[in-house]
């Protein structure tokens, strides 16, 4: 079930999503200080291009440089990625077909937000990194 929901999310959204995080890499990566900011980016892209099985969970590890560097993607990167996830689950929702990949969409924005300090684990072990 996850492969079908996933093979259907890439086409009504999960390309598109995952070019937003590419670029932002991109762009983040040009610069030294910005490559942990661009690696954080294509992370979280790749869980959007094919997020169905998968879930995010809290790094224990992750200390105070990952809230500064949270409020840096935040302005740098995050709002206008939040923003895609916010627009493109609104126009999903809009059929009854695409309310479940809408609510996907809606799910990501915190991750799109706050990539730092988190780890993208498969959902069969949510705990297993803590």
């Amino acid at each position: 079930m996850k492969t079908i929901l996933n093979i259907i999310w890439l086409i009504l959204s999960g390309f598109w999503l995952f070019l937003g995080y590419l670029l932002a890499g991109v762009l983040l990566c040009i610069t030294i200080i910005g490559i942990p900011f661009g690696v954080a980016a294509f992370r979280i892209g790749l869980y959007a291009l094919w997020p169905f099985g998968y879930t995010t969970v809290e790094r224990r590890d992750a200390g105070a440089p990952s809230y500064i560097g949270n409020v840096l993607w935040l302005v740098l990167a995050g709002w206008w990625l939040a923003l895609t996830h916010l627009v493109t689950g609104l126009a999903l929702c809009l059929t009854i077909i695409g309310i479940p990949f809408g609510i996907a969409n809606f799910k990501l924005i915190p991750v799109s937000l706050f990539p730092l300090g988190r780890e993208i684990v498969p959902t069969d072990q949510p705990f297993a990194t803590r």
